[in-house]
């Protein structure tokens, strides 16, 4: 059985804006993990963060798709321990203008089975409280790099 997240969020900020959160890599690294992401189709990238029960810390990825200021995806790859991928994934994030803001929907798709069960719950979970937050703090601080 396949499990999928999907969560819409609507942010208080223009599409470019929004875009340029999710698509260049100093700013990911606030939000998310560190990573050298690069909004490349075929760029292959990992992000990296402290090792946790079941997770090595290291996600292996490879950019798929990139629509400036619509869509952006890349796979998602990780695993227990080194040399071990039990997470085979895909991440898609869709930006839709909505009055004077920004309509972002993320996609994680591709928890198969039950060998991914707690990583879909803790991902779910994650993807949509923490994750979200840090994002939208960001978005809000006008310190921060802008588009």
């Amino acid at each position: 059985m396949k499990r999928n997240i999907k969560h819409t969020w609507h942010l208080a900020h223009p599409v470019a804006r929004v875009w340029h959160y999710i698509s260049t890599s100093e700013l990911i690294a606030q939000w998310l993990m560190e990573n050298n992401f690069k909004p490349e189709v075929g760029h292959h990238f990992q992000f990296k963060t402290r090792p946790m029960p079941g997770f090595d810390g290291n996600v292996f990825c490879e950019v798929l798709e990139v629509i400036p200021n619509e869509r952006l995806s890349y796979s998602w790859k990780g695993g227990p321990k080194p040399g071990e991928i039990s997470l085979d994934s895909v991440v898609i994030w869709t930006l839709t203008p909505q009055g004077d803001g920004t309509q972002l929907v993320l996609e994680h798709k591709g928890f198969d089975g039950f060998k991914n069960l707690m990583a879909y719950i803790a991902m779910n979970m994650g993807w949509n409280s923490k994750i979200r937050r840090k994002l939208e703090a960001m978005l809000n601080d006008e310190t921060h790099a802008t588009a």
